[in-house]
This record gives structure tokens, sequence and C-alpha cells, in this order.
């Protein structure tokens, strides 16, 4: 099926209504937050630090839970009798691979959800090597995963959170500190994934190069909701949110002649 072409009444991947957020200590970070994804949409989540970004991904699997408003992934509703099943279907890779690979070797990190989850024997072992197969990190799965490099790290991370066959995927910049030869294998990985994408990241051409849809957090509010081109070709609005291209980048160049249409200014 193409993306994008879903069967009809099948629910949003993410709906994101109204949410605000205070941490401990009344720090506001959230205020009435609304985004909607289809699934198979791959969406950047950009904006400038302390815009919220990661707190509202934090949201999504219940890792943070709601002040007010709603969190709703497939269908169901994020809260804490949910929580188990919410965290198969949304998986979260984050920024340092460190914080998820603890275990001896490569393979007991990878098997590591699923076994909580109940899987065992072949089962187990074919859900170690498909999600090993995809990132292309069979050939360490054996290994201890500090004997790595990052990036083989950030594969092997990304390897564990695919064992568990979610139905969307959050990364939190997914390309920092990367090398260009691991940046661009990381970015075919993703390509080639069949999955609800939603990447929080400063890297604006990573975002141009993977998600079509592009979203600015800016004081704890979407600013802007549009095509990624769109954006980043908006300098008026980049400037406003404290958004700055790399030296050099032009998306103009980089993504080819295309017909731009205004991103939606939300809020």
């Amino acid at each position: 099926m193409a993306r994008g072409l879903e069967p009809a009444g099948r629910p949003p991947a993410v709906d994101v209504a109204a949410l605000a957020y205070a941490y401990p200590g009344g720090r506001q970070v959230l205020y009435g937050v609304d985004l909607h994804v289809e699934p198979g949409e791959r969406v950047a989540l950009l904006g400038p630090n302390g815009a919220g970004k990661t707190t509202l991904v934090l949201h999504l699997n219940g890792i943070l839970t709601a002040g007010s408003g709603s969190v709703t992934v497939g269908g169901m509703r994020v809260a804490k009798k949910t929580a188990r099943e919410v965290r198969r279907r949304v998986g979260v890779v984050f920024q340092d691979p460190d914080d998820q690979l603890f275990m001896p070797t490569v393979r007991d990190d990878v098997a590591f959800g699923p076994s909580n989850y109940g899987v065992r024997g072949a089962e187990l072992d074919r859900c170690v090597h498909d999600a090993l197969e995809v990132v292309g990190m069979l050939d360490v799965v054996d290994e201890p995963p500090h004997h790595l490099s990052l990036g083989q790290r950030r594969k092997v991370a990304l390897a564990t959170v695919l064992a568990m066959q979610p139905e969307v995927l959050v990364l939190d910049e997914p390309s920092s500190f990367l090398d260009p030869t691991s940046r661009r294998e990381l970015a075919e990985t993703l390509r080639a994934l069949d999955l609800t994408l939603l990447m929080v990241t400063h890297d604006l051409p990573y975002a141009l190069e993977l998600c079509e849809r592009s979203v600015v957090l800016s004081d704890g509010v979407i600013a802007a909701d549009g095509p990624t081109y769109d954006l980043l070709t908006d300098t008026e609005r980049m400037a406003r949110h404290r958004l700055e291209l790399p030296y050099g980048f032009d998306p103009r160049v980089a993504a080819g002649p295309r017909r731009i249409t205004p991103a939606r200014q939300v809020g």
C-alpha cells in the first residue's frame, strides 16, 4: 500500500489534543498542543532548545502523562492502565544510545523488550534476527554494545525498538554526532521502514531528506505545520522561530524545483 493511502476508518497514528504540561516545581512547558499524525506519515518536530519538543514526544508512550488534554495512539488513550500496550506501539529511540543499551551483548539488548512481553524460544530469536537485519547489524550480534562505534550503537538502539514491532517510531536527534557515512547509512535504514515516524531534530537537511511534513514547536505551542520544504524556504518564519540552515545548504537546490505553498500558521 502506498504511504499515506490508509484504509478508511483507520484511527490516526497520533492524536494530541490541547496537551498542557508543567514539570514539578511549576515550570510550564506545553500550552495546549494539538497534533494529528496519520498512519504512515513522516513528521519532523523542529524548534529551538527549550521549545518543548522532547517533553511532547515523551507523552506519546506514557513516559510523561498529560497535566491536561489528551494523547491517543492508534485509537488508544495514553494512560496508566494502557501504558504497557502503548509502549509496545510507540517506540522511542533516544539521542544517547547508551540510555538504551545496558546488557552484556547486542543480542541480549535487542531481545530484552520482546522477552519482557513473553516472547520466547525460536520466536524471540527471529525477532532479534529480523530487527538486526533491518539495521544491518547482524554481524555484531554477540558483541558487547560498548565495543561499538556511536553509529553502530545508534543502529542497535533502533533495533531494540524495532524488535517490539511498533506502529510509531519516535527519534530524538538521530543524526547528532554521527560522521557523514553513519549519517547516510542511518537515513537509508529509516527511509526503508514502513512505519509512522516522528523525528525531533535540529538537523534541518535531515528533516528535508526524511520527512515530508514538519511541525515547528515554539514556546510550548505549535507555531507552524506544513511541508518541510515550504517551512525551510520561508526565511522570515525560520528567523522568527530561531531555526537556521547550515552554511551553504540551500533546500531549493537539495530538493530540486517544486511548487511552494505557504506553511500553515498555527497559534
